[in-house]
């Protein structure tokens, strides 16, 4: 599946992204806000793409005529979050190359998917995470119309350390206001 927006094309991750993954994903300023480390080797971001970005609902960002993959956007549905076991809610998760930061792209991959969320899924409720000091997250968050609904201290697994993290949440009803 495709999903087009004005300057976005989302698609699924192909083995051939291993490189451009391993571009992005190597940037310390990039996994490790969102709770993975560094990608040390294209075949680790090979691994990455067959283990991790494999969801169903997982997109690689690409700009608009150029094929490259420059961050993720995913819906996480049952079974693969752990934010929610509803059948009819999923987890919004998000990640994006450094040198594409401050250009609207997050929100503009991100709304592209809760709208396929609401319209085509049918879910109900969409959540989101994002740890303390994630600020460029918590502004996505904000931009999409995202409430606040807790936060707590939570392990961070592939980290080996813990964090506090905040949950957030929308519905079709509050999308849009």
């Amino acid at each position: 599946m495709i999903i087009e927006t004005e300057r976005l094309i989302l698609r699924k991750w192909t083995n051939e992204d291993a490189e451009s993954l391993f571009e992005y994903a190597k940037n310390p300023n990039v996994g490790p806000m969102a709770g993975w480390p560094p990608h040390r080797s294209a075949q680790e971001s090979r691994e990455v793409i067959a283990n991790v970005l494999n969801g169903a609902e997982c997109y690689a960002i690409c700009e608009k005529g150029n094929n490259t993959a420059i961050g993720a956007v995913e819906l996480k549905l049952n079974g693969h979050s752990d934010m929610t076991k509803k059948d009819d809610e999923c987890e919004l998760g998000y990640w994006l190359g450094e040198p594409f930061w401050g250009k609207g792209y997050m929100p503009e991959a991100a709304n592209a998917l809760l709208k396929r969320a609401f319209e085509e899924l049918y879910m109900t409720t969409v959540w989101c995470g994002y740890y303390d000091g994630n600020q460029k997250s918590k502004r996505v968050n904000e931009k999409l119309g995202f409430e606040y609904h807790h936060s707590e201290e939570m392990p961070v697994p592939l980290l080996n350390e813990k964090r506090i993290g905040h949950a957030t949440f929308i519905t079709k009803k509050t999308m849009g206001k």
